[in-house]
């Protein structure tokens, strides 16, 4: 017990002795969070598409798995693509994040394009063109005496469908007579109901609205066999496998294999959007498409490719390291903050190895200068004081050193330093018997007699 008190006494007086540490600690404490860069929000606005649609579906899914992370992500509903372009170039709109149909960054100006990145792929989206069964297309041009509706203005059925009809020759400004610039699911009733003949929609097989139209006996799809040349001409554009009943095994649609054509759902940013964010973002929406769709793989997407438009720094890393490696294991709040003061955490260790390894030499001197400075204070006496010093000037200084005395028996040293207490002690004894000596011999010498023989 008496062993843990010294330990204790001694640990107290080395607390004590090094109490200046604490403002250079807490400065250097203060300097790191002042130079940290601040935590990334907790929120952010995506813009998606009409209700209903692939986008909104994608963001609904992408909203639960961020909400498990305790980030809260805002959906912004818009027309589509186009639209999603206009309020990501909008600094007023709100929006940092949005949907973007691969294709539609091309109607954008040089500047417009510096602005905004890319963090991949999402999806693909494949373009389906529906039509009655007593309706014969075999090639585009087939499609200029129908009634046909080509998706609506700034979507990207539009866009997809503008590509096509350019590829062909075909002008859409002015549209044939026929044909609507409309879509959604009023278009698909129309279809349905035999007043339009055919219509072209953008979107996952597992679109609710392209499953009701490949439920329909009324309806087939239509074949694009010469989707080598298209991927050929239109770059953003990609031949897709459709195999015999795919969509629908039921009804079996596709009734043969076929393919069409997709362009692909890209995630776009502006410089609103804080860069830290992009791990996150990106790992939940590996996780939203990790099971794939019945036409993307597993694992397939997210995907840097293609690359639209310049692919944000930190979505580059992520896809070829994965996250980081904090958050592999830890909450993202948490391993972003540690993140960032990591990097200042490395010149904070510098400087304080040194000064820590300093606390050794500096205990040891200020322990030691409490002893010392007494020393000091002898040595003075010892020069000044000898024959020739009066009785009064002895006694006067006598006095004062049985004081210091008094006040050394209160000085606290840990053990390892006992020694040289006691030495100072014996010393200053010998100084207060020798000025006793000195006073007793001027006493007597005063008074006329002879110094007794020591």
């Amino acid at each position: 017990m008496q062993r843990l008190l010294n330990m204790l006494k001694d640990l107290a007086i080395l607390v004590r002795a090094n109490l200046w540490l604490v403002p250079v600690l807490a400065a250097l404490v203060a300097a790191l969070f002042y130079f940290v860069a601040p935590p990334p929000p907790m929120s952010a606005t995506l813009a998606t598409g009409a209700p209903g649609g692939g986008y909104a579906i994608f963001g609904e899914r992408l909203k639960e798995e961020l909400a498990k992370q305790g980030f809260e992500l805002k959906l912004m509903q818009t027309a589509g693509s186009t639209q999603n372009l206009e309020k990501l170039l909008d600094a007023n709109s709100g929006a940092n994040i949005g949907l973007v149909q691969s294709g539609q960054e091309q109607q954008l100006e040089p500047d417009q394009r510096a602005n905004l990145q890319t963090l991949g792929a999402m999806f693909q989206e494949p373009m389906w063109l529906f039509q009655r069964h007593d309706v014969k297309i075999d090639r585009i041009a087939d499609l200029l005496p129908l009634r046909l509706a080509i998706g609506t203005p700034g979507s990207g059925t539009e866009a997809v469908t503008e590509a096509i009809l350019k590829a062909n020759d075909i002008p859409s400004d002015p549209l044939p007579p026929n044909w609507q610039a409309r879509g959604g699911n009023t278009v698909a009733s129309e279809l349905l109901a035999g007043t339009l003949d055919a219509a072209f929609f953008v979107g996952p097989a597992e679109n609710p609205l392209i499953q009701r139209l490949a439920a329909s006996p009324e309806l087939k799809l239509t074949d694009f066999r010469r989707a080598h040349a298209y991927e050929a001409r239109i770059p953003f554009l990609k031949r897709v496998e459709v195999s015999e009943g795919l969509l629908n095994l039921a009804q079996n649609v596709p009734e043969q294999d076929m393919a069409t054509l997709s362009p692909v759902a890209t995630l776009v940013i502006n410089d609103n959007f804080h860069p830290a964010l992009t791990p996150l973002i990106l790992e939940a929406a590996r996780r939203v498409m990790r099971k794939g769709t019945l036409l993307d793989p597993a694992g397939a997407f997210p995907s840097a490719e293609p690359r639209t438009l310049a692919l944000q720094g930190d979505a580059e890393r992520y896809y070829k390291s994965g996250p980081p490696l904090l958050q592999r294991f830890l909450p993202f709040r948490i391993a972003s903050l540690a993140d960032r003061y990591i990097i200042l955490l490395i010149p904070f260790i510098a400087i304080l190895i040194p000064l820590l390894k300093s606390i050794g030499p500096l205990y040891r001197w200020r322990i030691r200068a409490r002893i010392y400075r007494w020393y000091r204070y002898l040595r003075e006496i010892d020069r000044r004081l000898d024959e020739r010093a009066g009785t009064a000037e002895l006694s006067t200084e006598i006095e004062r050193l049985e004081q210091l005395e008094a006040e050394l028996a209160k000085v606290e040293v840990p053990l390892s330093y006992y020694n040289e207490l006691y030495e100072l002690h014996l010393h200053l004894n010998y100084v207060i018997r020798r000025l006793r000596q000195l006073r007793r011999n001027r006493r007597e010498r005063d008074a006329g007699t002879a110094p007794a023989a020591d």
